[in-house]
């Protein structure tokens, strides 16, 4: 049985954390530590125009020396964002992420955030879907 993102979203829950371009980097890993996200969408109200992951910080930010209180979102934020719509596949987002090498896909539906997608969720989900399939070829070899 395949899983769209619609149905992992509703399993999961589609909390959206966010933060706006101007907020300086230490506002945002602050609210990701405190929400324990590894990303946050960066919002105008609510226009998607980036993403700022952990990855960011460490790679724009502690390697180049910068500070992250004077350091803005936006400043260091990935622009093109690689998002997803909620009919797709859970295995093809998997091949997305591993594709293009994201670890967050935001669900999004006619301009509107829906959700977003971690590498977590889709690995639990995709586990959970062969742990059925292999529960339901047991039970027909099995004779139930």
């Amino acid at each position: 049985m395949e899983r769209s993102v619609s149905r992992l979203l509703g399993e999961k829950g589609n909390d959206i954390w966010s933060i706006s371009p101007g907020s300086s980097v230490f506002e945002a890993i602050t609210i990701m530590a405190e929400k324990g996200v590894g990303a946050l969408l960066v919002m105008e109200g609510d226009y998607l125009c980036g993403i700022i992951s952990e990855r960011d910080y460490t790679r724009k930010v502690i390697l180049k020396g910068r500070a992250s209180k004077d350091c803005r979102v936006s400043e260091i934020m990935t622009s093109r964002v690689i998002c997803v719509d909620p009919e797709w596949r859970v295995e093809d987002c998997m091949s997305l992420m591993t594709e293009k090498r994201v670890r967050h896909l935001p669900v999004v539906k006619d301009n509107k955030v829906l959700g977003v997608l971690s590498i977590g969720d889709v690995v639990r989900s995709l586990i959970k879907q062969k742990s059925h399939m292999i529960e339901k070829l047991e039970s027909y070899i099995l004779g139930h």
